[in-house]
């Protein structure tokens, strides 16, 4: 019997080696989870159950190898867009040809088709978007870099925050001149699109006319919005409170082109998109076949105000852009993926699920720091990141492996002493048999 229970100890001692050799020769795999080897004694069973006091055991078994899947170091400022590490529960969901695996590995890289893959080649999962760049959520697919150029967009909003000075004079100048400073008080450019993404240019000139009152002045490059063909500018008259704020009731007046909405906001209405040539000393103006947006441009200016402060433009958006080229991307911690592109614009192009487990231990390993789904590990739950019990997702990041060298080591020494201790029962018992035969 001591030569089996010796044998079983060699057996769990070498089982103990290959365990934490696994662990040390993965030191440095990104997302690699620590094993270890739990072991049990063995009884023999007496007839009908009866020992007595007296059994000794029959020598140690491998009760089981479980993982250790306690968050490894993060790694971060990798360079790479792709990179991504979890920083809490869930793992990446990838597929194998339809097969879902799971991984903490998430050295992620685009393929010739744009399909985001980790270095097996396998598809990440997570949400695809809309049309509008809405994720749509709940519908798991391979996630995908589109890298086709941004189409042209002709803007169709513009929004201003600005101040009036109120504590300037009444302008009392001759007519309004884009060319003579004296006789507007304030002016401001914001960048405009036709439906070619050619630039044009919104100006808006300020005049003060009363003490709570003041013309507006807008030309687009330079061109009356009425008709392009001339200089004339279209002119709108905005009224203020005694506290400041304008009035759109009633309604502002304004210019053909300028029409005045219901909620006091404006639209640009029936510009032609153009450009001027000079040719010698005569200059021109032409259509260059390009469109405004359907419906006119919506100019929103509810938040200027005239307080006694410098004037100026605050704020200002508009909508609309020229072809861009995607430039880079990058992860927020809800693991959406945003795309930016050359013309300054970006957009949502997917994003990345996460998936738990309600018993992690019964994952199988699947190689490759990749995890399989079984009846011991429950079905799986996936979601966004920073939904329910999920973690959240750092871009430009790797996970470490878990491994603690320092461990390893000692356990490496643990597990040759435990080699070296059952080889010399072993070679106890055979001298002991030795001794017996010889004395026969």
């Amino acid at each position: 019997m001591s030569f089996n229970i010796g044998l079983s100890g060699l057996y769990a001692a070498n089982k103990s080696l290959d365990v934490t050799g696994n662990n040390i020769a993965n030191v440095a795999t990104v997302g690699f989870k620590s094993s270890r080897a739990e072991f049990a004694d063995q009884y023999a069973q007496s007839i009908r159950g009866t020992s007595g006091g007296t059994n000794v055991g029959s020598g140690v078994t491998t009760a089981a190898v479980t993982q250790n899947f306690t968050q490894g170091a993060l790694t971060t400022g990798t360079g790479r867009d792709l990179d991504l590490a979890i920083n809490g529960n869930g793992f990446f969901m990838v597929s194998n040809n339809g097969e879902k695996l799971y991984t903490r590995a998430g050295n992620f890289h685009t393929d010739t088709a744009g399909n985001v893959i980790d270095t097996n080649g396998n598809n990440l999962q997570g949400y695809g978007v809309d049309a509008n760049g809405n994720v749509k959520t709940g519908v798991l697919t391979n996630l995908k870099v589109d890298t086709s150029n941004m189409p042209p967009k002709a803007t169709s909003t513009i929004t201003i925050s600005s101040n009036l000075d109120s504590s300037k004079e009444i302008n009392t100048a001759a007519a309004f001149d884009p060319a003579k400073v004296e006789t507007y008080d304030l002016t401001y450019s914001t960048k405009i699109y036709d439906s070619q993404g050619n630039e044009h240019t919104l100006d808006q000139y300020f005049r003060k006319t009363g003490l709570n009152t003041w013309d507006m002045y807008s030309l687009v490059d330079g061109r009356s919005i009425n008709d392009p063909t001339k200089t004339t500018p279209d002119v709108t008259n905005l009224t203020f409170d005694s506290a400041g704020n304008m009035v759109t009731t009633p309604a502002p007046t304004s210019t053909a082109n300028m029409v005045v909405n219901t909620d006091g906001t404006f639209t640009v209405a029936n510009w032609v998109p153009g450009q001027s040539k000079t040719v010698g000393s005569t200059t021109t103006w032409a259509a260059n076949g390009a469109a405004a947006a359907a419906g006119g441009m919506k100019l929103d200016m509810l938040a200027t105000t005239q307080t006694n402060a410098v004037g100026g433009a605050i704020a200002k958006t508009q909508d609309g852009n020229y072809t861009g080229q995607i430039s880079a991307m990058n992860v927020d911690a809800s693991g959406n993926l945003f795309a930016t592109y050359t013309n300054g614009q970006s957009r949502t192009i997917g994003q990345v699920a996460l998936t738990t487990f309600a018993n992690v231990q019964g994952l199988s390993p699947a190689g490759g720091t990749m995890w399989r789904e079984t009846y011991a590990s429950g079905i799986p739950v996936t979601g966004a990141p920073e939904s329910g019990t999920l973690g959240n997702i750092t871009g430009s990041a790797l996970e470490e492996s878990n491994v603690d060298l320092t461990t390893e080591l000692v356990e490496l020494i643990k597990a040759q002493s435990n080699y070296q201790a059952n080889a010399k029962t072993i070679s106890t018992e055979s001298t002991i048999m030795q001794t017996t035969i010889q004395m026969t």
